[in-house]
């Protein structure tokens, strides 16, 4: 088959390969990362809701924290049939219902009253969100291959440290003035406001996201045709494609255990740090917003660095494994300065450099062997399994501060289960799997 590689010159064909992949990034991920910002702040808003939340409803933070939690075991159950489904019936449609859905939910949070209507809106609104994630970066490998989507999905992921460097000062404002605002309290106009841009963004990904490179109208034929035959030759080099494969090989299993670790850090830091700055004795609502800003900007500019590093010298092992540590050592160092404003902040940076940098260094992991069916049901698995860290580790931290009345116990535990994650990270993927 005539490609067209075989009618142009190697550096006729680099510099029309790199203008059309710098199209394909200009359209696609600045929207994206659009998507996954507000798609972030609902749901980890309720971390500066608990602020005021706690009090005004007399909950303890074994709630707030079993609450937080359940988010994660309704992503957990509904993780890959959502993904099955995007994969069949395309990605605008389902992220948009995905998104739409959410946004409902997150808004009706600002109407509980009890226990469990927090429980049930949380597992629910992790039953609306369950395949986002994952389906983007399935909706990825249909528009890269391996060897430039590191730098890609990292550039999508800013989203989070940046929806926390927006988010904080945001939740922060709205917390400090909007209280008793037409009879709400701030925590309540929370929720609403923050659930609104995602019911708008999702109605405009109906109308702005192609479900794959045949139908995109922005595209010529030549641009196409080049996407397409780098798609192909990239599957050609993975070597799982069926549904039944990403169940049963162990190195899926493998990377379950891997992205567990990195989630545990990852929410321990996102539902825990407004309380971690309040606690280290700042005491201003907008000025624990401003603060916590300052992780999630060091964040941002971490995982860009990281993730070109390891596209650039083709290695992902040992990238994830240091990232790891750091992560383990700045949770570690926030424990022990936990009472000192400015030597807490720093620590929490440097742990959030490590942590921030984690997802697009290990999805690199995962993608550069399944393809196919086998890569909408992986990745989904992968996430949905690991993301059950997302109810282990707020509601572990809630359960002992309630016990010990601090939480650098539980900071030194997930320090552990990141250095285990590292451990594992070397001990068991080879680089030839991998280091595509």
């Amino acid at each position: 088959m005539t490609t067209l590689a075989s009618t142009l010159d190697g550096d006729a064909v680099t510099d029309f390969e790199n203008r059309t992949y710098a199209r394909v990034t200009w359209r696609l991920i600045p929207f994206l990362f659009l998507c996954y910002v507000v798609a972030y702040l609902d749901r980890v808003n309720v971390g500066f809701a608990k602020l005021q939340m706690l009090n005004s409803l007399q909950w303890s933070d074994s709630i707030y924290g079993l609450g937080a939690g359940l988010f994660f075991v309704g992503y957990f159950l509904f993780e890959v049939p959502s993904n099955l489904l995007l994969y069949r019936y395309g990605a605008r449609r389902w992220i948009a219902r995905i998104m739409i859905s959410w946004a409902i939910l997150s808004g009706l949070t600002a109407f509980v009253t009890t226990p469990t209507t927090f429980y049930v809106l949380r597992f629910l609104l992790g039953v609306a969100e369950a395949g986002f994630f994952p389906g983007i970066i399935l909706y990825l490998t249909y528009w890269y291959p391996a060897h430039r989507r590191g730098r890609i999905t990292a550039l999508f992921m800013t989203a989070i440290p940046i929806s926390g460097v927006v988010g904080g000062p945001l939740s922060g404002w709205i917390l400090g003035s909007f209280g008793s605002a037409d009879g709400w309290a701030g925590w309540q106009w929370l929720f609403m406001l923050e659930a609104l841009p995602s019911l708008l963004v999702g109605v405009m990904v109906l109308y702005y996201l192609d479900d794959g490179i045949a139908s995109a109208r922005w595209l010529d034929d030549r641009q196409k045709a080049l996407l397409q035959d780098n798609i192909r030759t990239d599957a050609a080099g993975k070597q799982d494609h069926s549904i039944g494969a990403a169940f049963s090989n162990g190195k899926v299993w493998i990377m379950c255990a891997i992205y567990f670790s990195c989630a545990m850090g990852n929410y321990g830091i996102s539902f825990w740090l407004p309380s971690l700055i309040q606690a280290a004795g700042i005491k201003s609502l907008l000025s624990v917003g401003l603060l916590s800003a300052i992780p999630f900007a060091v964040g941002a500019i971490s995982m860009v660095l990281f993730a070109r590093s390891a596209d650039r010298q083709l290695e992902r092992r040992w990238h994830l494994a240091v990232a790891l540590l750091i992560g383990a050592v700045g949770l570690s160092l926030s424990a022990l300065f936990g009472q000192q404003a400015f030597l807490a902040i720093a620590a929490l940076s440097f742990a959030s450099a490590g942590i921030m940098s984690l997802a697009p260094l290990f999805w690199s992991l995962p993608t550069a062997f399944l393809g196919g069916a086998a890569a909408a049901t992986g990745i989904a698995l992968i996430n949905s399994v690991a993301n059950l860290a997302g109810f282990v580790s707020p509601f572990l931290i809630g359960w002992i501060k309630d016990q010990t009345h601090s939480t650098a116990i539980g900071l030194y535990l997930l320090s552990g289960v990141l250095v285990a994650g590292a451990a594992l990270v070397i001990g068991a993927v080879p680089a030839r799997l991998v280091n595509r």
